[in-house]
């Protein structure tokens, strides 16, 4: 039994000399290919993933991996020439492109930082639960291109004339013609500032107008008026979160430039020559 358990030890030592040393583990700064001296990354190679669209990322990891690295040698290769070739123009064009990477970097992690569920709660009963409930309203209208025409089909309704058939036949709106003039419900900011003003101060039932905006003259009719109910949470979760992202980018730009050294010396200068590419050929 000892003379087994000696033999099995001698044979594992022996296993273990002959076994080649473990590599280290791979970090981002493992080279993968050399192309003309320039080392490759797998760090590269992460980087290159996470700009690809996510169609390409659901591919299964050793085509995804083959196909990275050939897309990285073969750009390797293009670089250096390019490199060797560049215009003035390229230059500038890439410091452009540095300076928008880098600025969508930070703008990034400040509009990721912003949202939160506290902050989503918060801004939600400022924005919903907590605020004045507002009014929604049901009208419905007959637009024509003149305020005569207005005016003639508003007394045949003061006499009696059927809206709805009127709007079908006169309207030049014709989603609400189909279906009588009929405009569904609304609430505020959702119309033109005439007309909305126009439904705001009419009377339930009554028809108001002529009213002019942009698209015409209308004749309307103010239905119903009722409170509206604040929206749930999940109905509004992304809206909020696209608040939140918005207000802190803003701040963040805000900030930062007031805090920047800033001489602005381009007075004098003619806005055309904006569209003059020859001011960035090689040969000025």
């Amino acid at each position: 039994m000892m003379k087994s358990a000696h033999f099995l030890s001698a044979a594992l030592v022996a296993l273990s000399l002959s076994a080649p040393a473990r590599a280290e583990d791979p970090s981002a700064t493992t080279v993968v290919a050399v192309v003309n001296g320039i080392e490759i990354t797998l760090g590269h190679m992460i980087a290159a993933r996470e700009a690809l669209p996510e169609q390409y990322k659901a591919l299964p990891d050793d085509v995804l991996f083959n196909g990275v690295l050939e897309q990285l040698i073969q750009q390797t290769a293009l670089a250096a020439a390019g490199d060797a070739e560049k215009t003035n123009g390229d230059v500038l064009t890439l410091e452009n492109q540095k300076r928008s990477y880098l600025s969508a970097v930070v703008l990034d992690k400040v509009a990721a930082a912003a949202v939160s569920d506290e902050a989503l709660k918060k801004l939600y009963d400022e924005k919903y639960a907590k605020a004045e409930p507002s009014k929604e309203y049901h009208a419905a209208h007959i637009l024509v291109a003149t305020e005569d025409e207005a005016k003639a089909i508003k007394a045949d309704l003061d006499k009696g004339g059927d809206f709805a058939a009127i709007a079908t036949e006169k309207s030049t709106d014709r989603g609400s013609a189909a279906n009588g003039g009929d405009l569904g419900w609304f609430g505020l900011g959702m119309m033109v500032k005439p007309f909305e003003d126009a439904v705001v101060a009419a009377e339930a039932g009554k028809i108001v107008g002529p009213v002019q905006t942009d698209f015409g003259w209308h004749l309307i009719r103010l239905d119903e008026v009722r409170t509206a109910a604040a929206p749930k949470f999940e109905d509004v979760q992304e809206e909020l979160t696209g608040d939140l992202r918005q207000k802190a980018v803003e701040a963040k730009v805000k900030e930062l430039t007031d805090a920047a050294k800033v001489e602005k010396k381009s007075e004098g200068i003619d806005p055309a020559l904006l569209k003059n590419v020859i001011l960035i050929q090689d040969n000025n």
